[in-house]
């Protein structure tokens, strides 16, 4: 699999159309149905591959989109999102310099 080509998992004629948003490989139990006993086999089943990951957040960035951006009535909740996103990810990266602007009383 190479970079803009379809997951080794897309078959056309059982998926139909691809869809960057859904997940074509085998299904496996969601996080919240694991049971803590078999949390650690749950975890080593993942894919951790730079490129499984990249893929992971693909597909959630086009779940976002056909949530939030694409619907005909959509409103302004993926502005406010990505505004309070950007906030805190600033935010993190200046903590350095701000947290020495702390308000102090001398007295």
């Amino acid at each position: 699999m190479g970079f803009g080509d379809y997951p080794a998992e897309y078959d056309r004629a059982k998926h139909g159309p691809y869809d960057p948003a859904r997940y074509y490989g085998k299904p496996d139990t969601p996080l919240g149905e694991v049971k803590i006993s078999e949390l650690g086999a749950w975890i080593r089943r993942r894919n951790f591959h730079p490129q499984a990951i990249v893929s992971a957040c693909s597909r959630t960035f086009w779940r976002w989109q056909h949530k939030y951006v694409f619907p005909e009535r959509a409103n302004g909740a993926h502005f406010f999102q990505m505004a309070v996103g950007l906030s805190l990810f600033f935010y993190i990266i200046n903590y350095q310099r701000i947290r020495t602007h702390k308000n102090y009383k001398y007295h």
